[in-house]
């Protein structure tokens, strides 16, 4: 007579801690996965807005015109129109100084802009540490649940005088249970983990180099009211 092991049977009948280990890790699971969808959508609408925005930015609208109207907004503001109006913002207020020169004007322009820079990326990088930490230590928590019902198959083992494979694979296979359900929240989470960082450096780079771009325009500026006023 054989008895069949159902993966459901193992998860109840094994030990309160190997089954305290499994219950955290499916909540590691179901938290990643629930920050994966989120970061998936965010770093898709940071690269359309990005988008749309160097559209309207290099279509010859007048860039007073531009912040006047983000301005007017001011909630809702995201990645290169936050950029664009912390820089814009700087610039109007040190050009209204006429002892200001043109290199002092785009030094604080760039402050405001690397300012602004920071709390986008800060955005982006939302989460993506939870989902590193997930991936590190959730091969980890399973094994310790492994080593844990293994121990206690064996010990259990040791207390009978005949021992079979029948007496001690139940055991071993509800103790196996946890470090499969470590790698099954560890893969996930790594690989969305290296994939959002390679975006969020790819968007990063793009917001630099329209601060680049920016400033050189705003530079330009500034020499022509300088030369303007002298």
């Amino acid at each position: 007579m054989t008895t069949e092991l159902s993966f459901i049977d193992l998860i109840l009948k094994a030990s309160f801690l190997v089954q305290l280990v499994m219950l955290m890790l499916v909540g590691l699971s179901v938290i990643s996965w629930t920050m994966i969808f989120q970061r998936q959508k965010a770093l898709h609408n940071a690269q359309i807005q990005a988008k749309k925005f160097e559209d309207k930015f290099w279509s010859g609208t007048d860039l007073s015109k531009i912040y006047t109207e983000l301005s007017a907004r001011q909630q809702g503001l995201d990645g290169l129109e936050s950029l664009f109006t912390a820089g814009f913002k700087e610039f109007a207020r040190l050009s209204k100084s006429n002892l200001t020169a043109a290199g002092t004007i785009m030094d604080g322009t760039h402050r405001a802009m690397r300012v602004a820079l920071s709390r986008e990326m800060e955005k982006l990088e939302s989460s993506l540490s939870f989902l590193a930490t997930v991936g590190s230590i959730s091969p980890y928590i399973g094994l310790f649940g492994t080593v844990w019902g293994i121990m206690n198959a064996f010990i259990a083992l040791g207390q009978v005088k005949q021992a079979t494979l029948q007496m001690v694979a139940p055991g071993i296979a509800e103790a196996l249970i946890a470090t499969a359900m470590g790698l099954f929240a560890a893969i996930p989470a790594v690989i969305a983990y290296n994939r959002f960082a390679h975006k969020v450096e790819k968007i990063e780079s793009s917001y630099g180099n329209f601060m680049e771009e920016f400033s050189n325009i705003l530079h330009r500026q500034a020499v022509a009211q300088n030369e303007a006023q002298q």
